[in-house]
């Protein structure tokens, strides 16, 4: 069994210790309450404070949690707030499309899978529950692209690897998806990641109005597509719950 590392232990006790403690606490404090020599606790606090996770207040030398924990405890919660919300209505949708639905947010240089719904029926599927997804090529990664700046970057400046054929690989071409996505409101990929595969994705926003997610049908593409295009009361159902969605996180009418 692989061994835990023990810088990464004690830079954990010490963030718990500064979120269980006193607001601030002083560089001896925090090394005799974990049994650390000074220049150990300090080296960690230093690294903690350059990637801000730990602040130190200029007047006393104290140290206190820092504002970038605030904001990935912020992510945590908007993603885990997104899926409660979207529960009950990707479920519906599901139900009613006869397909497989996925929530996917931005993470990283892709597309995490944050919530699965099987498709209704009695074949064999696997979750997909924490899968990442590329963003150039599938539908929930073309939607984030589209609306979330960030996402956009990094598919702009990543690679964008050909899965099959009818991938869309090139800048220009893929900046023209987008452009026709966000005039749409939806996206789409039909045999552009898996041979076989359709699926269609529109945009979920809080009440911000920020991009938070997306969430997408996916099955055969003889099932969702008919003569060559999208079926439009899939279109239709998807673009009605991602709006759903929104509303129940606050974003309103869209």
């Amino acid at each position: 069994m692989a061994k835990n590392i023990q810088s990464l232990e004690r830079a954990a006790a010490m963030l718990r210790l500064l979120a269980g403690g006193e607001r601030r606490l002083g560089l001896s404090d925090i090394a005799s309450s974990l049994g650390l020599a000074k220049g150990t606790a300090h080296g960690i606090l230093r690294t903690l404070q350059a990637e801000g996770f730990v602040e130190q207040d200029a007047a006393s030398g104290r140290y206190q949690l820092g504002a970038e924990l605030l904001r990935l405890g912020n992510s945590y919660l908007d993603v885990h707030e997104l899926r409660a919300r979207a529960l009950v209505w990707t479920d519906d949708l599901a139900r009613s499309s006869g397909e497989s639905v996925h929530l996917g947010v931005l993470h990283q240089q892709g597309v995490l899978i944050v919530h699965h719904v099987f498709r209704p029926d009695d074949s064999r599927q696997v979750l997909e529950v924490g899968a990442m997804q590329p963003l150039h090529s599938t539908a929930l990664g073309k939607v984030l692209s589209a609306y979330d700046p960030v996402a956009h970057s990094e598919a702009v400046e990543g690679v964008r690897d050909s899965f099959t054929p009818r991938t869309v690989t090139g800048l220009a071409d893929f900046e023209t998806l987008l452009d026709t996505t966000r005039a749409r409101g939806w996206a789409a990929d039909v045999e552009e990641t898996w041979e076989g595969v359709a699926a269609v994705a529109a945009p979920i926003h809080d009440r911000r109005r920020m991009p938070v997610g997306a969430v997408a049908i996916t099955g055969a593409v003889e099932r969702v597509c008919a003569e060559g295009e999208l079926r439009s009361e899939l279109v239709a159902a998807v673009r009605d719950c991602a709006r759903a969605v929104s509303r129940d996180l606050g974003a309103g009418r869209f």
